[in-house]
């Protein structure tokens, strides 16, 4: 990696020219700018955009959001993806409210002991809303400066990840942190991007090594990922007078807090109507006919894909136990089905029944 150079001073200027116009730039709200980075987390500009948007409208301040349930703001949240961050959010709201009264903590320090907040998020919001001397370090950053200084590590290691850190501490100009870290994100977002950097257009073209080695597609330097695993669902769509059963997944689990229909993950060789009829009277204590395929949704997560083949059962006998702790389930109307937050995949099945 080739000794560092003063990145701000082109970089800034570059910035004040092309940066991009964002709802929650220049707003001078720690508030706003703490949702927007809690949604562009693993998340693009133009897909959190109308979110954000929506958000404001609903929840306009800390104290909206605090007192908001947490189905509401599930609801809101759902299409967005990642549903843990919805619900830190919430209960970071909650703590800003009840102990902080309703301001952001101004530090890195401070804004670490939130749920939800890691390194990278607290120092965005500390440096943007609050002027803090904190490198900011995303995906993004690390392709440019793994470019730029022809960083040869995996970025993705503990060690690539604590030498851009470090990297990124020692080019970070005193009193302009805010509008550094998102001229290095921008640059990153929009000149150099993964497969088509734009070079001739980028205001360290003359200082990148990357370039001058002919190596930008070789930096950062990539890991092989392993295939995904493939899980194989078989989901009840259990009819009973004009509802269906829902299942509410536990907060801690993956779409904690969010609704669905009974699902059971099938082995290789499993029978799916067989494997639902005995699951529903396993854990509910339903008697349930198993009838046609209804439909099938394909999706992936971030670590595994699944094949979701929806049935449509018929209620036979049996009573719905009381509601525990960490499980709840109902019966719901369908055409109240809107009404309850969702995943991606229980969503389209429940978009595919009529009434």
């Amino acid at each position: 990696m080739s000794t560092p150079v003063p990145l701000a001073r082109p970089l800034l200027a570059w910035y004040r020219r092309h940066r991009r116009e964002l709802p929650w730039r220049g707003v001078g709200d720690p508030y706003q700018i703490w949702v927007s980075e809690i949604m562009l987390q693993q998340t693009q500009v133009e897909t959190v955009r109308p979110y954000f948007e929506r958000w404001l409208r609903r929840f306009p301040t800390v104290q909206a959001l605090a007192a908001a349930p947490l189905q509401d703001v599930l609801a809101l949240w759902e299409g967005l993806g990642y549903y843990s961050r919805a619900r830190n959010l919430h209960r970071a709201a909650q703590t800003v409210a009840a102990e902080h009264g309703g301001q952001l903590p101004r530090t890195v320090a401070g804004l670490r002991e939130l749920p939800g907040i890691g390194p990278y998020t607290a120092a965005a919001i500390a440096s943007i809303a609050f002027g803090v001397d904190a490198a900011v370090v995303d995906g993004n950053v690390k392709r440019v400066l793994a470019r730029v200084f022809n960083y040869a590590g995996d970025v993705k290691t503990p060690r690539g990840e604590r030498d851009l850190q470090a990297l990124a501490g020692s080019l970070l100009p005193a009193g302009r942190a805010g509008d550094y870290n998102q001229a290095l994100m921008d640059l990153g977002a929009t000149v150099c991007t993964p497969r088509g950097p734009a070079c001739p257009l980028c205001p360290l073209g003359e200082r990148c090594e990357a370039r001058r080695l002919g190596l930008q597609l070789q930096r950062p330097v990539a890991r092989r990922r392993a295939p995904l695993p493939h899980h194989l669902l078989a989901v009840a769509v259990v009819h009973k007078r004009g509802q269906v059963l829902l299942v509410q997944r536990p907060e801690k689990e993956l779409l904690g807090g969010l609704w669905a229909f009974p699902a059971v993950r099938l082995e290789p060789g499993a029978e799916p109507r067989a494997a639902l009829a005995a699951a529903l009277r396993a854990e509910y204590g339903l008697t349930i006919t198993v009838g046609a395929p209804a439909a099938e949704v394909r999706h992936a997560y971030t670590q595994f894909r699944v094949t979701a083949r929806a049935f449509a059962c018929a209620w036979q006998a049996g009573r719905l136990p009381s509601p525990g702790p960490e499980v709840r389930v109902k019966w719901a109307r369908i055409t109240a089905l809107p009404d309850y937050p969702m995943g991606k995949v229980d969503r389209r099945i429940a978009q595919s029944l009529r009434p």
